[in-house]
């Protein structure tokens, strides 16, 4: 297969990448950091490099804050800087005036992100976009949008590819018919090249939303769902598996969405087998699901199909029905326990997390108590809990009953305190269960940090695994759980299930 040319890198043209927010974010600059390196720009992770792009995240009003704080720190250092990501599409034209340390680009000017930094390289200044509704660039139908059939052709075989940028031709068939200087979300598929060297990436299945949650504006600037092939999806999982990667991460704003714009609604569960049949990938997860589109077959997969971590990461974002209609969303209490149950009968030892939001406009202490009584009985894994906060352009910013900051923040605490013990307990009750590791550091002789197959990286607890004297970072071994501290656990050598091929 023919390789991408790197131009050789100009000592004057250095770019650092700062990222920012969630493993989408981490994708989108693995991608500009491809595009970079085949035009010549020598990627460095040192606070001297000429130009830093700080990938930002636009979602919450601390991750804003956090987005900012780290544009006027690189600025600081006497680097140029350009804001990339979600909170420089978000407000464009906005960010640049507030922050003239800064230039903006948007998604639209990722095909020609190194053209944009050469400028900046140069000293030149350009006018930032205009915000608009990204939702609008795209037919309102799934079926009607680029690309909308059925896709299962496997893609061209990437493994065994020397280290470097993937090939542009995995992608070249991907979201084939946007209109010339229309970017998707992410902005077209693209070489990538990896910027951490660990044994767990994240694979973007799909960008863009067509979920309307009143406190939520990220579809107004990620777009409306538009999903990638199973090709393309196939022959980026061999190339990471040439990398080195064990275990995939799949991520997109709604994952359970995905295949229903290519004409297939059960098409994640068609891809899962076989991503995880992608030789030397160990471990396939999947993240970011919808509880009100969870399919019967879907969980069957996730919790039976080998190789497929059982794991469920629902976006519940509470449990009172009244506060979730006014979130424009599905369920309740009693229909989240029910979900619950029927994950785990299908799989008892299945990982379950969930976020939640308190403090919404009109919130009372029933709708707390509602809450609170769902997370005792549901038993999650892993809970993360976020206070309200008003998000531009967003139906909730304008809705009654709006919530005092200072109860909001008591209300996170009181919630938050609860779930610390409820996780905690949880964890308590694995000891004794045996289960799949995938190792990711070694602590010492015989001793490696891994996650078990209910936890997530870096947003769940950790394992630590015992007896693993010939083990090596990747390989997926099996552990009994010996005791239990907060989230983490400690487990000692079964044995070895798949070792990373020597």
């Amino acid at each position: 297969m023919p390789q991408n040319k790197v131009t050789p890198p100009v000592a004057d043209r250095t770019v650092r990448l700062v990222t920012l927010g969630c493993a989408r974010n981490e994708v989108d600059s693995e991608e500009l950091a491809a595009r970079l390196e085949t035009a010549g720009w020598a990627l460095t992770d040192q606070p001297e490099a000429d130009v830093v792009v700080v990938n930002t995240c636009g979602f919450i009003q601390a991750a804003k804050q956090e987005s900012i704080d780290e544009l006027l720190d690189a600025a600081s250092s006497g680097a140029k800087v350009v804001a990339a990501g979600c909170l420089a599409e978000r407000y464009g034209s906005q960010l640049a005036e507030a922050l003239p340390e800064a230039q903006v680009v948007s998604f639209d000017d990722y095909p020609d992100i190194a053209a944009r930094l050469d400028a900046v390289a140069a000293g030149e200044r350009w006018a930032a976009h205009t915000p608009r509704d990204r939702r609008r660039l795209l037919p309102i139908a799934p079926a009607d949008r680029p690309g909308a059939t059925p896709d299962g052709v496997p893609g061209p075989v990437a493994a065994g590819l020397p280290p470097g940028p993937a090939p542009a031709e995995m992608w070249q068939n991907d979201i084939p018919d946007l209109p010339p200087g229309l970017a998707p979300a992410s902005g077209p598929r693209v070489p990538r090249r990896r910027l951490d060297r660990g044994v767990t990436a994240p694979l973007k299945i799909a960008s863009g939303c067509d979920r309307r949650c009143s406190f939520c504006a990220i579809p107004s600037f990620r777009g409306a769902f538009l999903s990638r092939p199973v090709s393309g999806l196939l022959a980026e999982a061999r190339w990471l598996a040439g990398q080195g990667v064990r275990e995939l991460m799949l991520v997109s704003e709604n994952s359970t969405s995905y295949g229903k714009d290519l004409g297939n609604l059960r098409l994640l569960e068609e891809l899962l087998p076989a991503l995880a049949a992608v030789d030397g990938i160990a471990v396939v997860r999947v993240s970011y699901l919808q509880p009100a589109e969870l399919r019967p077959g879907l969980i069957d997969v996730l919790a039976s199909t080998p190789g497929v971590a059982p794991y469920f990461d629902l976006s519940f974002q509470h449990a009172s029905g009244s506060v979730l209609r006014a979130m424009r969303r599905f369920g309740d209490a009693e229909r989240f326990c029910d979900l619950v149950d029927r994950i785990r009968k299908a799989c008892p030892a299945a990982g379950i997390r969930s976020n939640f939001i308190v403090g919404f406009p009109g919130e009372t202490e029933a709708d707390l108590e509602a809450l609170q009584g769902f997370l005792d009985d549901a038993r999650l894994d892993a809970i993360g809990i976020f206070g309200y906060s008003d998000e531009d352009g967003t139906e909730a910013a304008s809705l009654p009953g709006q919530v005092d900051p200072a109860e909001i923040a008591r209300r996170v605490e009181e919630v938050t305190s609860l779930a610390d013990e409820l996780m905690a307990q949880r964890s308590a009750d694995r000891v004794g269960e045996i289960s799949d590791v995938l190792l990711e550091r070694r602590l010492g002789p015989g001793r490696y940090e891994g996650r078990a197959e209910h936890q997530a990286p870096e947003v769940d607890g950790i394992t630590i695994v015992r007896g693993c004297a010939d083990a090596r970072a990747g390989d997926l071994v099996r552990a009994k759980f010996a005791a239990a501290e907060g989230v983490d656990l400690r487990g000692n050598l079964v044995e070895t299930v798949s070792p990373v091929p020597r």
